[in-house]
């Protein structure tokens, strides 16, 4: 018996030497961006709240980044090095990292991923988004009470789900307050280009919009409406700076939260994918209740439209389902019923538009 417990005990010693012995050197946190950070947009949201990781973590952590990583082979070569590297756990935060983290996840089983925005997921690698959509219902409120033609320019990047929720979300908040108020699309199939984004802004305002939207990444949109005298709403960052009187407010991403619950999980051993097998149930999607999703103060605005903006946003943080029937589709079918509500299946399989947005989805 004696013998027993001393090598349980010894077992016990060196199971406790190898946890201590887990954090007795920085954790390496490895990130891949799509651009260059700069100071504002997509890839700056992820690398201020990747800035707050350090602060929080101290010399606990050890962080590093790859910058202007394409979309597609490129970006297997840069994940497959960070982990060679030593990474305990790597960001890839953009929607077309997903097959190329993917593939690297099975070849580090060791390796946690994180792949941002994306649905598929392996035993080492799991999902993370931000309800963005919620931002774009409260800017539809606002587009609808401030147009005077009734016309909103919106430019769109891919037809993936995540931005037809965002268009979707925007027309239900616009026809929600004015349903006279109409929204046109331009795809720019990309997700920053400045030149493409201030051209398909500048075709809108000549077809009549005074309020422009966006689901790109560069403040060019907003820039072209200061111009013009029309107005708008910054994306991922607040974009004030580059356009104070077209501006009435930014949807801010904030990945800080995210970022540092994922390295505490992987620090502590309690680090997993989720529940949910192929499905967003499992993993992180928090919005403007969890601070996940923030908007900038309202501005350029009479005060009921502020007042009106402020309710909507307290509404979607006291959990109200923007996509709550009746809605219909914009070829007048019902799509949600009387009393129903969308759930998160359903909102990754939009595949139309609703009343009030011109056009089809792209094939």
């Amino acid at each position: 018996m004696r013998k027993f417990l001393m090598i349980l005990m010894a077992g016990l010693a060196t199971a406790v030497m190898g946890s201590a012995g887990a954090f007795a050197e920085p954790v390496k946190v490895g990130f891949v961006y799509l651009t260059n950070p700069g100071d504002h947009g997509w890839t700056y949201a992820h690398e201020v709240a990747r800035q707050e990781v350090e602060a929080h973590f101290g010399d606990k952590v050890e962080t590093s980044y790859v910058e202007n990583v394409p979309e597609g082979p490129d970006a297997t070569r840069v994940v497959r090095e960070l982990a060679r590297q030593g990474n305990k756990i790597i960001f890839t935060t953009s929607f077309g990292y997903m097959d190329p983290t993917l593939k690297v996840a099975k070849e580090f089983p060791d390796v946690k991923f994180e792949h941002i925005t994306g649905y598929k997921r392996s035993t080492n690698m799991a999902t993370g988004n931000i309800r963005f959509y919620e931002g774009r219902y409260v800017q539809g409120v606002v587009a609808g009470m401030m147009t005077k033609s009734n016309r909103i320019g919106y430019i769109a990047s891919f037809p993936i789900p995540e931005v037809i929720q965002g268009i979707n979300a925007f027309a239900a908040g616009l026809r929600e307050v004015n349903p006279n108020a109409e929204m046109s699309i331009i795809w720019v199939s990309s997700w920053y280009d400045p030149v493409k984004e201030a051209d398909a802004a500048k075709v809108h305002i000549a077809e009549g919009a005074d309020i422009l939207a966006q689901h790109t990444d560069s403040p060019a949109m907003l820039q072209t409406a200061e111009k013009a005298g029309v107005f708008g709403f910054g994306q991922s960052s607040d974009m004030k700076a580059f356009a104070p009187k077209a501006q009435l407010f930014s949807s801010v991403n904030n990945w800080t939260p995210y970022y540092i619950s994922k390295i505490e999980q992987l620090m502590d051993g309690s680090w997993s994918t989720g529940e949910g097998p192929d499905h967003w149930a499992g993993n992180t999607w928090k919005g403007m209740a969890d601070d996940y999703l923030v908007l900038t103060p309202f501005e350029n605005m009479p005060a009921d439209v502020a007042a009106k903006a402020q309710g909507a946003a307290d509404k979607i943080k006291g959990g109200m389902n923007i996509f709550t029937g009746p809605l219909k589709d914009n070829e007048g079918n019902t799509v949600i019923g009387a009393g129903e509500a969308l759930d998160d299946g359903g909102l990754w399989g939009m595949n139309y538009y609703l009343e009030g947005v011109l056009g089809k989805i792209p094939g």
